[in-house]
């Protein structure tokens, strides 16, 4: 077994990190700019944190192209709010564009094509064509470093929770209709089209 140290360069961290941890979910993170329009952006360092209260979290890393906080942490920053979009098979294609790196300002919602839609409690807006949208309120940031590279973890609390009635039975959301999409290493994606099924050893099961 090959070992390395973490001392090295961030390069070589950061290939380790999305090389390992897959699939990642990614979390298609929308939030209003100062002027009012629409920022979009995705991260796949995403995860949940709490049932109740329900708290999900990502984790955007300083831009190591310019040393600077990306536009979604600025943007949450001030406004304390922001709506995860879940994302599938059917909007890959635009979900990509949304990573492309423009000027502050720049509506990428425009850029990709997706539909901005009204949230119910958030300024932020939900991307229409995703499935599932959890509007948030900021509970935490922390930061972990001021270099190119380095993460904040974001933490919010979910306070609406929007799903597709296509993809939503018996108090369950169905994996084969939701067909939910995540990031591997480089410009990997990888698709949910194999699950099995494992009974769990537990007394009673909130997954049942």
């Amino acid at each position: 077994m090959l070992s390395f140290s973490t001392d090295e360069s961030f390069q070589q961290n950061y290939k380790f990190l999305i090389g390992s941890l897959v699939p990642r979910p990614i979390a298609l993170v929308s939030t209003k700019n100062e002027d009012g329009s629409n920022n979009l952006a995705p991260f796949s360092f995403f995860t949940a944190i709490s049932a109740r209260p329900m708290i999900i979290a990502f984790c955007p890393l300083i831009r190591t192209s310019t040393g600077l906080k990306k536009d979604t942490v600025i943007n949450i920053e001030r406004t304390k709010e922001f709506v995860i979009n879940f994302v599938s098979e059917e909007i890959i294609q635009k979900v990509n564009l949304t990573s492309t790196e423009v000027p502050y300002g720049e509506d990428e919602f425009k850029l990709s094509g997706l539909t901005p839609l009204e949230s119910e409690i958030v300024s932020a807006n939900r991307v229409q064509e995703s499935k599932i949208h959890f509007e948030c309120r900021l509970r935490d940031i922390l930061n972990y470093g001021d270099e190119p590279g380095a993460g904040r973890l974001i933490s919010g609390e979910v306070v609406k929770v929007h799903i597709n009635n296509k993809i939503y039975s018996e108090g369950k959301i169905n994996t084969n209709q939701y067909k939910p999409i995540g990031r591997g290493a480089g410009n990997d994606w990888i698709k949910c089209t194999d699950i099995i099924q494992l009974e769990r050893l537990m007394t009673a099961q909130i997954q049942k």
